[in-house]
Formats: structure tokens, sequence, C-alpha cells
């Protein structure tokens, strides 16, 4: 096991180190201003397209694009709120929470991208399910085929961390600290709770998670908006902190733990905030392009929600519930959900315990199912239709050996597998987006044309 650690600590240096750091802003950055600062022209479209849940009986597609957005925002709305933030705040103090914003920002932009390209590119499989994502956009529009089985691949494996094992632990960890619910206990129910969701495919999963995430996200937002309140006028000073020490050495900081940097105030935050959003991975695109849409950019538009309501909104909410309780000074052993749960007890005591460990459950849920269809797309479009049977019953049994890990170690083991896996997703990714940019920029050309015309 030490000799795996070593290896994926190595590798992980490498993809997300600086130049994979650079490649994944620069990225966003680029695309921003080539698109024309989608993010911002957009903005009020968005919501506007979000909540009116248009519907377009023409257009093709299998569920709807609030559907799509429900199922995308079950995989990112997951234990990277709670427990990857904390994480991050943990390992490189209050700047961290800076960089995660700087990155959503102009993740915003490459979200877009991701969604849109993969709605234009897409493609019906031998059972008439539409498939997409970048290894459609790089098979069809570049030609690279080996590059495009190779995201596929890290696809397959990589969901088995970030979307599966790393949820099913911080679940366990979370509902044994509240509730004293021993770990195998809480593997089991969700791996029957899973198996009976995914059985049902694609339709079924974006069934449940249209109800299951605004729920979801509403319920934590309520609580952690509380913690925030009690300590309102502490959140100027938190703001503060995490601007300044962005820039500035956190270990001059009263009660700074040792350790913190801004090297790592920005590796941590940037490498937590695309975890958790997911921009830059094209992870969601292959669940965006079974949406039924007239337009790639439309459904690019809810794209830009995504991203907004995962970090800008609930992880932000995290970090502040942090920051203002003082927990990330004073019970500086703690990290992951169990430092989140700390800011949660210390204002809400005991029923705030309760809140956090249900709303984490709620997460880490959504997420197993949102991440299974990104599993599957991957080894349906490397071994063909015939492995979906064996690659649900794995799925299943990775739930099991993910919750019974147990939290120390092996959690922060896990963590640093998937961060790696999904920096090598993000390869192939962005060099997909980076090559195909031209006709990106066609798309969203088209669309604003169309939308002059009252075409769309």
């Amino acid at each position: 096991m030490e000799t795996v650690v070593k290896i994926n600590g190595f590798v992980n240096g490498i993809v997300w180190g600086p130049l994979m750091l650079t490649l994944l802003v620069g990225t966003g950055v680029y695309l921003t201003v080539a698109l024309g600062f989608p993010q911002i022209r957009y903005f009020g479209f968005m919501f506007r397209q979000v909540f009116s849940r248009n519907k377009d009986s023409k257009a093709e597609g299998t569920v709807s694009s609030f559907a799509a957005l429900a199922t995308a925002l079950a995989s990112t709305i997951g234990t990277g709120n709670i427990a990857g933030v904390a994480t991050a705040l943990h390992l490189g103090g209050p700047g961290a929470l800076f960089w995660m914003l700087v990155s959503a920002v102009f993740g915003m932009t490459t979200k877009f991208a991701e969604v849109t390209l993969a709605v234009h590119y897409r493609e019906k499989d031998k059972d008439g399910n539409w498939r997409g994502g970048t290894m459609y956009i790089l098979e069809k529009a570049t030609g690279q085929k080996w590059l495009a089985w190779l995201f596929a691949f890290f696809t397959t494996f990589a969901a088995f961390g970030i979307g599966n094992a790393i949820q099913a632990n911080s679940t366990a960890e979370g509902l044994s600290l509240g509730f004293g619910i021993p770990h195998f206990a809480t593997g089991v129910v969700i791996a029957i709770l899973t198996g009976l969701v995914i059985w049902g495919g694609l339709k079924r999963i974006a069934d449940v998670t249209t109800y299951l995430v605004p729920f979801m996200a509403v319920f934590y937002i309520i609580g952690g908006a509380i913690v925030v309140f009690m300590h309102l006028d502490l959140v100027p000073g938190a703001i503060s902190n995490a601007v300044h020490y962005a820039f500035s050495d956190p270990s001059a900081m009263p009660g700074a733990v040792a350790g913190w940097t801004v090297k790592l105030a920005l590796t941590k935050g940037i490498a937590r905030g695309v975890f958790s959003n997911e921009a830059g991975l094209g992870s969601a695109p292959m669940v965006h392009a079974t949406a039924i849409v007239d337009h790639p950019v439309r459904q690019g538009v809810y794209g830009l929600f995504e991203v907004f309501a995962d970090t800008i909104v609930i992880c932000t909410l995290t970090s502040l519930a942090i920051l203002t309780s003082g927990v990330l000074t004073t019970n500086a052993d703690l990290t992951g959900a169990q430092l989140t749960l700390s800011a949660f007890e210390v204002v809400l005591g005991r029923p705030g315990v309760a809140v956090l460990s249900l709303g984490l459950a709620m997460f880490a849920f959504s997420t197993i199912l949102g991440w299974y269809w990104y599993g599957e797309t991957g080894a349906t479009y490397i071994f063909g239709n015939r492995i979906i049977p064996f690659y649900k019953v794995i799925w299943l049994v990775v739930i099991l050996i993910g919750a019974y890990g147990g939290g120390g170690k092996f959690l922060s083991t896990i963590w640093d597998m998937a961060d790696t896996m999904n920096g090598l997703m993000a390869i192939p990714n962005l060099i997909a987006l980076l090559w195909v940019s031209k006709e990106l920029r066609h798309l969203v050309k088209d669309f604003d044309e169309k939308r002059r015309k009252g075409l769309l």
C-alpha cells in the first residue's frame, strides 16, 4: 500500500502541479475572453432558463434540460462541498477560499464550453440511448481516437473514487459522528438504495435527482446560513482574510496552523474547487448531452448555473461557516467532514451535527447516482453496452468497501487518489476544448444571432 501511495503522490504532483493549474485556469480565462464573457452576458438569462422549465417537444434527447442539470448537480454537489472545502481550508488556510472562487468564476465558462460541445457532438448508441462527452468530441472533431479512449478509461476508473468510495466513506463518517451508526451498516443501506435507482437507467436516475437535488440544496443552505448568521459580524473579517492570505504568508495569521503557505492556499483552493464543481474534468457534459434541447448553447447555459450554485453559493457558505466559527484554528487536528461538523456544532449544538450529517448523506448519495452515469458512459465507450450489468455490480461493491474503510489515513489516501484521477481526466478534456474552440465560437455566435432574430 505504501508503494501505491508513493506512486500516486508522484503522479499527483505532476497532474496538480503548476503546469496543470495554469492549464485549468488558463483555459477558463482564454475561453472567457474568446466567447465574450458568457458568465456575465448570460447571467440573467441563465436564471430565466433554469427556473422557467422551458420544454421543446421538437428537440431530441432523453431527459429534460432541468433533469440533466439536476443529475449533473447531484454529482457536483457532494462531499466536496463539505469535506473537500474543509480539507482545502485545513491545508491551505483562509486564502484557499479566494482561489476556490477565482477558479469557479472562470470554471463557469469552462463548464459552459464543455456542455455546449457535448450536446453538439452527441450520438445515439446501439440501444438508442443518447451518449456524449469528451470522448465523442475528441473522436468526431479531432480524429484523435486514442485520446478519446484515454479519457473514457480515466473516467471509468475515476468514477469509483470521486463518485463512489469517497462519497460512501464521507457519508459513513458523518452518520457515525452524528448518530453513532456503524460504517458498514451505512454502506449496506446506500448500496441497496443505489441499486434500486441505477437499475432503472438514466431516466430513473434523473427522476430521483430532479426531486432530491433542490430539496437537499435548500436544506443545507438554510442550515449553513443559520451558522453564518450567528456570526454575521465576523463575515467581513473572514472575507478580508481570504483575500489577504491568498497572497500573503498565512503563518503570520493569529492562531495559524503550521504548514499554511500561499502555495498551498493556491493549489488546494483550485484543486478542491475543481473537485467540487468538476469544471475542466469533462464529467458533467456526459449527462447534459442527453438533454432535450433545441441548441447546444442553450444547454451550455445550464452549465454556467451548475458551477455558480455548487461553488460560488454552497462552497462559499461552507467556508464562511468554518472561518467565522473559529474551528479552523481552535480544532486544528480536525479535517474533512469532521471540521465542518465541528463548525455546525459550535453554533447549533447537537442539532447542528444532525443537520450536517443528513445533508452530507444526501449530498453523497446523489453524487453516487450521478457519477454512476459518467462511469457507465466511459465503460460503454470502451467495452460496449454489454459491460453495463457488470459495471453496476462492481459499483455497488465499491460502495461497501468505501463505507467500511473508516476515516483517518484511509480517507486521506482515497482523497489523494481521486485528485490524481481527476487531473488525468482533465488533460484530454482541456486538449479537446482548446482544439475545438473555433467551432465553439461559431456555435455561440449562431445562438446569439438566432436569439436576436427570435428564432430561439
